[in-house]
């Protein structure tokens, strides 16, 4: 046969994509989840699989009851297959073939980020590999986790660190929340907590921990019970702020036009909230070169924004402004869900350009 392989002692060529299938079939347990992998269909993956096993001579999977399993045999071709998998990832990655690093890349996003460094990290993903293609969703954080887990996308980019089995996190940067307001709303400046809860407050959604927080802060018999309006959209929450509704807790690196031009002010106060850690999150896999680079891109983006806040922030908007975003290992401080009410699905064509669409979850392709 034609194609890339190996030669059992036969004489067979043993083509390398039949071991990648095999592979993949193996690590998500379905024929289904491998096609979703690999951008092709259920009836290709078994096409693919049976052709191995008549190249080996032997069985490599056991078909039960919603379970599919390597046969003894078939876990000593796993063992070669996944370093072979491997040594690919590590040639690439040695001789860095820019054209070689091609594919579909399923990325979770959480909203905060979109509005801070996304577009820069789509622009030197599009640099330095334009054979790649990026296609996100904008996903509140707990959601990213579950449809990372489920190998629905393939990184998250979203508040952090995550445990689970065969994980990987990697630190992308911090965010301070505070206090922002319309100056018509003539918020005392600076204000203690008795003077903050005078004021509607507008934060994160209910049942998230940023919501629990905000609620716990007021939530003291000393304090009268503060009016709490909840939104899932920043974006909502900032022009509810903006049209002086009330007091805004959100990460103030998202207002920084609105600080800088007097629209919103970031009100000084004892009252403190933890910051957001965001990181990029990916299942581990023989496969993962593609992956890695895009997450070491996100992490070079991320440093040179928060290098740019740093020096933009020496003027006299808030001095607290300039650890908005801070990269690199930090403290441990306690992990907050993002939330959105919608999802919103944003992509790249071939010339770079950034397009969106709002709806419910389509099936994309992954690296390959």
């Amino acid at each position: 046969m034609c194609g890339t392989g190996i030669v059992t002692g036969h004489g067979e060529m043993v083509d390398f994509k039949g071991l990648e299938t095999f592979l993949w079939v193996v690590a998500l347990g379905s024929f289904k989840g491998a096609a979703q992998k690999l951008n092709t269909t259920q009836p290709a993956i078994s096409h693919r699989i049976a052709q191995l096993e008549i190249e080996l001579g032997f069985k490599l999977l056991t078909r039960e009851t919603r379970n599919i399993t390597p046969t003894a045999r078939g876990r000593q071709v796993l063992a070669y297959a996944e370093k072979m998998i491997g040594m690919r990832a590590e040639m690439l990655a040695a001789l860095r073939d820019v054209s070689a690093i091609r594919g579909i890349i399923r990325l979770g996003v959480a909203e905060t980020i979109v509005h801070t460094w996304l577009p820069d990290f789509i622009k030197e993903v599009n640099r330095c590999y334009p054979h790649l293609s990026i296609e996100i969703e904008v996903d509140i954080s707990p959601s990213l986790r579950t449809r990372l887990l489920a190998q629905e996308i393939d990184i998250a980019f979203l508040l952090g660190p995550l445990t689970a089995p065969l994980l990987r996190n990697r630190l992308l940067c911090e965010y301070a929340v505070g206090f922002v307001a319309s100056p018509a709303l003539e918020v005392p400046n600076p204000a203690n907590v008795h003077q903050l809860a005078e004021f509607p407050i507008i934060t994160f959604a209910r049942k998230t921990q940023p919501y629990e927080l905000v609620k716990s802060l007021f939530n003291r018999p000393d304090l009268p019970a503060i009016k709490l309006h909840a939104s899932a959209s920043m974006a909502t929450v900032v022009h509810l702020s903006l049209e002086g509704i009330g007091i805004a807790v959100i990460p103030y690196q998202l207002v920084q036009d609105e600080l800088q031009a007097g629209r919103l002010v970031l009100i000084q106060s004892e009252a403190r909230m933890p910051q957001l850690s965001f990181c990029a999150s990916w299942l581990e896999s023989p496969d993962t070169l593609a992956v890695e680079l895009v997450v070491d891109i996100a992490a070079r983006v991320a440093d040179t924004r928060a290098a740019t806040v740093a020096l933009s922030d020496r003027n006299p908007v808030s001095s607290m402004a300039s650890s908005a975003v801070v990269s690199g290992p930090k403290e441990a401080i306690p992990a907050l869900d993002e939330t959105r009410a919608i999802r919103w699905r944003l992509f790249t064509n071939s010339a770079g350009q950034i397009g969106c669409r709002c709806g419910a979850s389509m099936r994309t392709p992954s690296v390959r």
